[in-house]
């Protein structure tokens, strides 16, 4: 696999920065500490320009090429998880209940590794623009910093993402144009009856049959309401009610994970989840209260630069190892904001055999880490190719 050498020569010290990252995990916005980590190890790449505070804990860092040209971005996600880590590495997270389970710490790295190589090198015509994102698990930080004005500030022309993907092939590059990853909503549904004691329930308005009715009628919108090469994904993942045995409770409350691709499908999949519980509310005699949650849009990648990614992930895996039209995924990412506001493509990276995203055993593959930066270093160089 032709990792750049000088990038392949980076690797020790690539392995030693994840590691850091790895042990002082950050959640949500809050990511302080890594961006201080950040910014600091930018300083010693010698990069032009580094703003901070882009998107509230967000960086953005400029590269200036040998020529003129346009702008590119390149966006690492940098924030972890509320998971326990269960992996027994020497370099274990040391945040009781926070870890980094889904390889944001891998994701600095090989930006960080491509812009060590991208700043000695300048082999490229135009900018680079480095941006690291808080808050892509929970909170939008995508979002954030496209609202901050970063795009038009930096002037930003196309942007790519990588995510880690584990037990894929090493080295194996996915994506494909248009919708790659699902919008993701949440719904929480609220009920109030009357409580009592269990061998009275003729006294009470149990919510626990409400909630039970409703949720197996929402199970009827994938199959009944929507056609059937749309794709529709609605998971109630949350039950909550009761405190005894022989207590019928006053209150009962569930919640929904509601995935799609198209806007008809997102909007229908709305519609209809608040017209099952009210109608359910009113057979039942319960009082319903629905928070619906209008949260990441589909992930879609434009046509040509999907393509273009595809063709330099083959330079650095080889044909055999790029799929260019890979399924669609039902799991979200707030990437997607980025490429509402600018042409661009994300793809998923390899990192061979180990445990799953978001689980408390993951552990990021850290030879993977000088591929997706000598990815993102050979991108740049392709886009803004010098003379």
């Amino acid at each position: 696999m032709p990792v750049l050498n000088r990038i392949a020569d980076y690797a020790p010290q690539m392995t030693a920065w994840r590691r850091h990252l790895h042990q002082h995990p950050e959640l949500g916005f809050e990511c302080h500490e890594t961006a201080a980590f950040i910014v600091e190890r930018l300083r010693e790449i010698g990069v032009d320009e580094i703003h901070e505070g882009i998107g509230r804990t967000g960086v953005v860092a400029i590269i200036n090429g040998s020529g003129a040209g346009p702008t590119v971005g390149l966006r690492a996600d940098m924030d972890a998880l509320p998971i326990v880590e269960a992996t027994g590495k020497p370099y274990a997270s040391t945040v009781p209940g926070r870890m980094h389970a889904c390889g944001h710490d891998g994701h600095v790295t090989m930006l960080l590794g491509a812009a060590k190589y991208l700043a000695e090198t300048r082999r490229f015509a135009g900018r680079v623009a480095l941006i690291f994102q808080p808050a892509e698990e929970d909170g939008g930080g995508g979002l954030a910093m496209v609202e901050d004005g970063m795009m038009d500030r930096f002037d930003i022309h196309e942007v790519y993402g990588i995510h880690n993907s584990p037990n894929t092939p090493f080295g194996h590059f996915h994506t494909a144009p248009g919708a790659l990853m699902a919008a993701v909503d949440t719904a929480w549904v609220y009920l109030t009856g009357k409580g009592g004691h269990g061998a009275t329930p003729h006294e009470t308005v149990d919510p626990i049959p409400a909630a039970v009715g409703m949720i197996g009628a929402l199970q009827t919108v994938v199959s009944r309401n929507v056609h059937a090469l749309d794709e529709l994904v609605i998971s109630v993942t949350q039950i909550h009610s009761g405190t005894a045995s022989n207590i019928i409770p006053e209150e009962a409350w569930f919640c929904a994970t509601i995935r799609s691709f198209t806007p008809e499908v997102r909007a229908l999949a709305k519609t209809r989840f608040h017209a099952i519980v009210e109608g359910h509310a009113a057979a039942y005699g319960v009082a319903a209260r629905v928070e619906y949650d209008w949260g990441y849009p589909p992930t879609v990648n434009h046509a040509a630069q999907a393509g273009f990614a595809a063709e330099v992930a083959r330079e650095i895996s080889g044909e055999a190892a790029v799929l260019a039209d890979a399924p669609k995924e039902m799991g979200a990412e707030d990437f997607s904001y980025m490429l509402e506001a600018r042409p661009g493509a994300y793809l998923f990276l390899g990192t061979g055999p180990g445990a799953g995203l978001h689980h408390a055993g993951f552990d990021f593959n850290d030879e993977a880490a000088p591929v997706g930066a000598s990815f993102f270093a050979r991108l740049v160089e392709r886009a803004l190719p010098l003379g």
